[in-house]
């Protein structure tokens, strides 16, 4: 899901990448089609497809970025490394894509086409692709803003595609309905990552002198954070700090709850992450109960137990389902103020941990990443 909103410090977007505008055309092995920019959510996509690109050339093909009338029909060709190009196309529509690509790729016929949107599937008939992979992650179409066309987009990549993976449960049994082939992946976590929370690092200083408890989330505000319950219970609760860590989408500052116990911190890196997290006594995931989460299955429930903390969330279907046993499940503001008071009392959240260990060693985005290929190779024998 769309979720983290962190760029990541040392992996890809300081000084570990360079840009071109004079490469030749290149042979790749898969072209992977992303509706969310590399540099701006380390989430789903950056975790699989970094972890591929170890054993194939990749190129990542974002939706077009803006432009000067001289620049068109040009691209921005970000290297990654070697093994991962990014191409972010100056062009007026998606469509347009396909009048530039012969400048950047060599070979028409290459092995994968993964798509993260359906967005891109008029680009399909631009290649002869072996495998077609549909890994869908959130259902675009009930998203705020989304074309109505997008529906019939959808339905052409499903027919087009040999495998569909899906992010969640919801999703899995959305999918299965309309493909032979599906293959539910719910979000992994780098648990090691996360993890160096429970450590001796620092807490940052915007955060380190709020009054406790501070109660903390991290990913994108858009209109799946219910902003209302966030206000309501920030009223309630005037001496506990909340903190909203990530960029705005779809939402303007104005659209904001302001109290003096809400901060918005804006984004950071993925990895100042875990010293954020060190600093909140409990996390939270105040998502509206709407049509945008209605097949959600938030990456951060993973991250915010590797860390060792707290878990409130509202009732989404894959959290009530999958972590019901160890995450505080509240509708209401007052359900929110009655859970904060309970976590805060350390001997209520002792056991936590003990839940979270068994949870999380069933999963890591190593293990996910290695097994989707498993499938995609068997299935191209």
């Amino acid at each position: 899901m769309q979720t983290n909103v962190h760029t990541p410090k040392n992996k890809v977007t300081e000084c570990n990448f360079s840009t071109s505008s004079n490469e030749p055309p290149q042979n790749y092995d898969m072209v992977v089609f992303c509706h969310l920019r590399w540099q701006f959510v380390y989430q789903r996509p950056q975790h699989l497809i970094s972890r591929m690109s170890k054993n194939m050339k990749v190129l990542l093909i974002e939706e077009p970025i803006a432009f000067d009338s001289h620049q068109e029909n040009t691209a921005n060709l970000i290297i990654i490394n070697n093994n991962l190009h990014v191409l972010q196309p100056r062009v007026k529509s998606i469509e347009d894509i396909a009048t530039i690509l012969p400048q950047y790729i060599k070979n028409k016929n290459v092995t994968t086409g993964w798509f993260y949107s359906a967005s891109f599937s008029p680009l399909i008939e631009s290649f002869e692709f072996e495998t077609i992979i549909y890994d869908c992650m959130d259902e675009l179409t009930l998203f705020k803003g989304a074309p109505e066309h997008l529906i019939h987009q959808e339905k052409y990549l499903m027919a087009n595609a040999h495998i569909v993976f899906t992010g969640g449960k919801s999703l899995y049994e959305s999918k299965k309905q309309n493909h032979s082939n599906v293959y539910c992946f719910p979000s992994s976590v780098d648990e090691t990552h996360f993890a160096q929370a429970l450590n001796g690092i620092e807490i940052p200083a915007d955060i380190a002198n709020l009054q406790s408890p501070v109660v903390g989330y991290f990913g994108v505000i858009d209109e799946r954070i219910d902003l209302k319950l966030l206000h309501e219970t920030a009223l309630k609760l005037p001496k506990v700090s909340f903190v909203m860590i990530g960029p705005l989408a779809k939402i303007d500052q104005a659209d904001l709850p302001k109290e003096e116990n809400i901060h918005y911190l804006g984004m950071r890196s993925y990895n100042e992450l875990p010293n954020y997290i060190k600093g909140f006594d409990i996390a939270m995931m105040p998502f509206a109960i709407n049509d945008a989460t209605k097949y959600i299955s938030p990456t951060k429930t993973l991250e915010y137990m590797a860390a060792g903390k707290p878990i409130i969330s509202t009732k989404i279907t894959d959290v009530v389902r999958d972590y019901s046993n160890c995450v505080s499940l509240i509708e209401t503001a007052e359900d929110f103020c009655d859970a904060i008071t309970l976590l805060f009392d350390k001997r209520a959240s002792a056991l936590i941990p003990l839940k979270y260990t068994e949870i999380l060693k069933n999963t890591s985005w190593d293990s996910t990443a290695a097994r989707m290929q498993e499938i995609i190779k068997e299935f191209s024998k």
